[in-house]
């Protein structure tokens, strides 16, 4: 997605945002991240704030109104929310920001544990009273008996998204941001999404569950539970790299298939 620079914002838009920031003396536009239409940290006396937002046309501006719904029960694992603005034909969230780096997935890196330790941290978050989508909702389209779905169920509060991205190391802590499909459901979910991603930055399968096996709800998951997941991963993923073959769609694509080969032999 191309970036708008703050400068490039309109002017109103600009002004009501330094309303909540005091003058911003200067704006580095992210580089990283595919999502938002204005990433950008803002230099001001009070400190950097961390702008994300979106055109309000833009088909997916739900996933802002979801990510300032979600914040205020998701900052012991991510940065605040400090406000949240509609303006000038745009919608903007500004944040706290986290001085800190991606998470490196590769074999071997320190940032695993961490990351591990945050998951199980949000884990044990009770998936407030919201209008979220449910897990058996938001993968129905993948399953052919929907009794199925019943396996995806739980009231725990998932990211659902983790591509190393959204994940930021800060000294000795992770923290998750990027809060654009929060879902309810089962809490063994979250870490099957982290293996996935696993094995895409170089795990071999057994690997990437055995760092999902760190966090207690995999080890509670029945295997049928985890089979349906990667069943529908595939098809999910198929899906995506069908409709838009961009090359780490493909990656990731090749990725669940490889998962869902090696559960299946594992059987």
């Amino acid at each position: 997605m191309q970036r708008t620079d703050w400068v490039d914002l309109p002017h109103g838009l600009r002004r009501v945002i330094e309303s909540r920031t005091g003058p911003v003396r200067a704006a580095t536009t992210a580089t990283e991240g595919q999502n938002s239409e204005v990433a950008a940290f803002l230099d001001t006396a009070a400190g950097t704030v961390f702008l994300k937002g979106l055109r309000s046309d833009h088909p997916r501006v739900w996933t802002q109104e979801r990510e300032a719904m979600v914040n205020p029960y998701v900052r012991h694992v991510g940065p605040r929310l400090l406000w949240h603005v509609e303006a000038e034909g745009w919608n903007v969230l500004g944040f706290e920001h986290v001085a800190g780096r991606h998470a490196d997935y590769s074999p071997g890196s320190p940032d695993l544990p961490l990351v591990i330790d945050a998951m199980c941290w949000l884990g044990q978050t009770t998936c407030p009273d919201l209008p979220l989508k449910r897990s058996d909702e938001r993968w129905a389209g993948y399953v052919d008996d929907p009794a199925a779905l019943e396996l995806l169920c739980g009231n725990t509060l998932l990211h659902t998204d983790y591509n190393p991205m959204n994940v930021l190391v800060a000294g000795d802590v992770a923290r998750i941001v990027d809060w654009a499909w929060p879902t309810r459901g089962a809490a063994w979910i979250d870490p099957a999404c982290l293996a996935l991603r696993l094995m895409a930055a170089g795990h071999r399968p057994a690997e990437a569950e055995a760092w999902a096996a760190r966090v207690p709800a995999w080890i509670e998951a029945s295997r049928e539970a985890i089979d349906t997941f990667a069943l529908i991963s595939v098809r999910m993923w198929d899906e995506i790299a069908t409709d838009d073959p961009q090359p780490w769609k493909r990656r990731m694509k090749a990725t669940v298939q490889e998962w869902a080969t090696f559960r299946y032999l594992k059987a």
